[in-house]
């Protein structure tokens, strides 16, 4: 008999079988994750609701209750019309028919009515509900409540219109992005017209008008600077501005604040 080669006689291996998942597994995965988004939504303090395309609610979680007043027997079922203020109903139609051409709405600020019918201030993010054939069948609503934001806004900008000297906020490349009432009048141009144009163009000297301002931003700030404002009707103000540099919450410039001081004799 003709010998073997060791080759011929090893034994091949045998293949082991990949490990299988059991559906079961898989199945029981999905409903702990399914499980944890409920538990994050319904603990969340935000209001998180549900609605339908045409904007029936489906869900309403705790935050929701804490934000407007309802609980969530009492509203689910209901139109989301319950909590839209009265002179916001036509945003609906337009934010639904975004949702179902598959958009999503960001930072909306707009206002609600709680249950007992006072108006609050918030900002929405709103996102389509698709389902497992990728078909929109509703939206997810989170309401994050900006009353008081809004207040003190409004606050901060009733002290800045009572005051009787100009006020400017200019932007970096030197362009006007805010003026209060006394800065039209000063001008003669109204505020929307303002917003977006160079600081310099309004006094009759823009040369030393513009390095002020450059010199503000090299330096921080800028004391009694003397300039002329000219008024369209060729009136002529003499004023000091004292103006700063203000900053974000990393130190970044975003701007100068400038204040003129009449001084015309």
């Amino acid at each position: 008999m003709p010998k073997r080669s060791q080759a011929q006689l090893k034994k091949p291996k045998s293949k082991t079988k990949k490990a299988t998942k059991n559906p079961g597994e898989n199945r029981l995965s999905q409903l702990e994750h399914q499980e944890l988004l409920a538990s994050i939504v319904s603990s969340s303090e935000d209001a998180i609701i549900g609605k339908t395309i045409s904007g029936t609610i489906t869900t309403w979680n705790k935050g929701a209750e804490l934000l407007y007043g309802y609980t969530e027997r009492e509203i689910v079922g209901k139109p989301i019309s319950v909590i839209v203020a009265p002179d916001k109903e036509d945003e609906m139609p337009t934010v639904l028919a975004r949702l179902a051409a598959g958009d999503r709405v960001d930072h909306y600020e707009t206002q609600r009515v709680r249950k007992d019918g006072s108006l609050i201030d918030i900002s929405l993010t709103v996102s389509p509900i698709k389902d497992a054939d990728g078909q929109i069948i509703g939206a997810a609503t989170i309401a994050r409540d900006i009353t008081s934001q809004k207040q003190a806004a409004h606050y901060a900008r009733s002290l800045i219109e009572a005051s009787p000297d100009p006020l400017v906020t200019i932007s970096p490349g030197g362009k006007i992005t805010d003026v209060n009432e006394a800065s039209v009048n000063a001008t003669g141009v109204p505020r929307e017209n303002l917003i977006g144009t160079d600081f310099s163009n309004y006094f009759t000297e823009p040369e030393k008008a513009r390095e002020g301002y450059q010199q503000v931003f090299a330096e921080g700030s800028v004391a009694d600077y003397p300039l002329t404002i000219r008024h369209c009707d060729g009136n002529l103000m003499e004023v000091l501005y004292n103006a700063s540099v203000y900053r974000d919450t990393e130190g970044n410039v975003l701007g100068l604040f400038a204040a003129a001081r009449d001084i015309t004799a």
